[in-house]
């Protein structure tokens, strides 16, 4: 299985996750939230298929099973998960949680004994 290269970049209100694709269709892609707080993403790229009287000289190119995880931070709304393929790159897009308000100071009222 190989590991695809990643960049993650954080922006004020979300994560976004780059990953190349070059030559995979949609169908070929699973992006996938996992116990709460792991983004998966997970694929396979085909070899073509040989046709009569083709013949390899040189084969570079990376085919298999793919799949990169990534444990996300605290403040990540795993219900907020998009997901794009445009020209060969994969961005994952998790949206932030809004910051929790603070906390108000509680008053206890002193009795007197």
């Amino acid at each position: 299985m190989a590991s695809t290269p990643a960049d993650v970049k954080e922006y004020p209100n979300s994560y976004e996750f780059v990953i190349d694709m070059p030559g995979l269709k949609s169908g070929d892609i699973k992006v996938q939230v996992e116990d709460d707080n792991v983004l998966t993403i997970s694929g396979e790229r085909k070899r073509d298929e040989v046709k009569e009287g083709e013949k390899y000289l040189r084969m570079e190119r990376r085919v298999g099973k793919f799949m990169r995880k990534f444990v996300l931070p605290e403040n990540a709304n795993t219900d907020a998960v998009s997901a794009a393929c445009k020209d060969g790159v994969l961005t994952v897009t998790v949206q932030k949680l809004p910051p929790p308000e603070p906390k108000k100071p509680k008053t206890i009222e002193v009795k007197i004994a």
